[in-house]
């Protein structure tokens, strides 16, 4: 990891994870317009102004503002060979005390949907959320349905814990949610989703 002018930096075989810039506006609305129908029935209803230069600049000032105060890590993920944008990463929800906790969200985008990024990206974020952030555990869910997400979260080192009724608004309706955790000092063994 790497602490650039800019806030933390996390390299990985061939992504770059770093905070979003100003500069990444046009990339993100691009990427996000043209995946729009592979991503919106796995998360919650974009707003009106979603795809809007105005949400993006928010965006940005929300991830630098959360990245300071220790609250989240929204991290945008760089293709390195081409610096080009294929995702984002978040931990957020970042819980201190005798939690030591976060959540983790992520997208990709569909020209780079199953092609190992997620699982290279999660590989990342989550020894430098244990190591460098002194971070316990690591929560993240997902639509039972969504293959392929339990299935990075999975290969990821996370483990099933079970599922929250109505968790989260997704598409416009309430959902549940298959939970996962990936713990710093795991010793459950495997917990595969019955």
């Amino acid at each position: 990891m790497l602490l650039g002018r800019r806030g933390p930096i996390i390299e990985t075989e061939r992504l770059t994870l770093r905070l979003p810039l100003n500069s990444d506006q046009a990339a993100w609305i691009a990427l996000r317009r043209d995946s729009a129908d592979f991503l919106i029935p796995w998360e919650p209803s974009w707003a009106a102004d979603h795809l809007t230069r105005r949400a993006f600049m928010h965006r940005v000032q929300w991830a630098r503002r959360m990245q300071t105060q220790g609250a989240a890590l929204a991290l945008f993920m760089i293709r390195r060979d081409d610096d080009t944008l294929v995702g984002a990463i978040t931990l957020d929800h970042i819980r201190r005390g005798p939690a030591q906790s976060g959540t983790l969200g992520y997208w990709t985008g569909a020209p780079f949907a199953r092609q190992g990024y997620m699982r290279e990206a999660i590989g990342g974020v989550v020894p430098h959320a244990f190591s460098e952030m002194g971070l316990s555990r690591i929560e993240a869910a997902c639509l039972p349905e969504n293959a392929a997400s339990r299935g990075v979260l999975e290969k990821s080192g996370f483990k099933y814990e079970g599922v929250a009724q109505s968790y989260l608004q997704i598409n416009g309706r309430w959902r549940n949610h298959v939970l996962y955790a990936n713990l710093r000092h795991d010793r459950r063994g495997r917990t595969d989703a019955g």
